[in-house]
């Protein structure tokens, strides 16, 4: 088994990189979206996502042996490039349909129903503090709710259907991840992404708007190159904050991401409120908001058996 290297301050700053980035993330996505449709700027990171990482595993010498692969494998990588390549385009969809902070704790389902698909596939096992996590998690997710009735009525069905692809979006993405965790025993996780970004970019090319993107403003622009980046960097951080850190405790940091834009939607508003429009979040919803997060983290401080 993997051991962290005890270097917990570097796990840790590299743990809130990535919440930075994640947290960030959907407040330029929302920006983009003025400008661009969906199916391009999911392009656009998978393009620049895949270069990087091709030009990262090549100085290495690193790039994936496909011939080598079993025929499962090949199934599982088809299942994991699909349902990756859907969840970046539900989330997206319904993010331009909702709002940032909205659509950010909504995708925290994704990590419940990862946890679910663990305990029913890889025998995996909850404690008593596990479950209880499950509890307030569901608990947040009926307040967040409750408080958002107001968005619903005054919106008709747009915002139940923007959040209903975030759901989506949010079990799409578990699908990829267990499959991904499989497919572990043939490659290495960057061997993984690699393919999956490379499959993913030939998926929207036919889809693509390339003048679009040369018509874009400087802002505009430098918003979708930070979307890019930010896949690469935060993965990049992610995967190296678990080489000096537990899991467990990774996992809990990045549980913070919503709580983190929902501060940024309010400092931006504040700044810029033609940018980004405040969030219309009441107590009761941020309390909700909270106990997600919350609940998030209980999950993800699993004790090793």
């Amino acid at each position: 088994m993997h051991h962290s290297s005890g270097r917990w301050r570097l796990g840790l700053a590299l743990s809130l990189l990535t919440v930075f980035l994640w947290g960030i993330l959907p407040l330029a996505l929302k920006v983009v979206l003025q400008a661009l449709d969906v199916y391009t700027v999911i392009w656009f990171r998978f393009l620049v996502s895949f270069a990087l990482l091709a030009v990262y595993l090549g100085m290495r010498g690193n790039l994936p042996k496909l011939k080598q692969l079993q025929a499962n494998s090949w199934k599982l990588l088809a299942i994991a490039t699909l349902m990756l390549a859907s969840n970046y385009f539900l989330f997206m969809q319904g993010l331009a349909l909702t709002s940032p902070a909205n659509a950010e704790v909504i995708i925290q389902l994704a990590t419940l129903l990862l946890g679910f698909g663990g305990l029913i596939f890889f025998q995996e096992r909850y404690n008593f503090f596990q479950w209880l996590g499950v509890g307030i998690l569901t608990l947040g997710y009926v307040l967040f709710f409750r408080s958002q009735l107001t968005n619903v009525i005054t919106s008709h069905d747009t915002y139940v259907y923007g959040s209903a692809l975030v759901v989506l979006g949010a079990v799409v993405w578990a699908i990829y991840a267990l499959a991904q965790k499989q497919l572990l025993q043939s490659l290495s996780s960057a061997q993984i992404m690699l393919v999956i970004y490379g499959g993913c970019t030939l998926l929207f090319t036919p889809f693509t708007k390339f003048d679009a993107i040369n018509q874009l403003s400087n802002l505009h622009l430098f918003t979708l190159l930070f979307c890019a980046l930010n896949t690469v960097i935060a993965y990049g951080a992610f995967a190296e904050s678990l080489e000096h850190w537990e899991a467990s405790r990774v996992s809990a940091v990045l549980a913070l991401a919503p709580i983190l834009t929902l501060l940024a939607v309010e400092l931006i508003s504040l700044i810029a409120p033609d940018l980004i429009p405040p969030e219309p979040l009441t107590t009761t919803g941020i309390v909700g908001a909270c106990l997600v997060v919350s609940g998030s983290v209980a999950i993800a401080l699993k004790k090793a058996s």
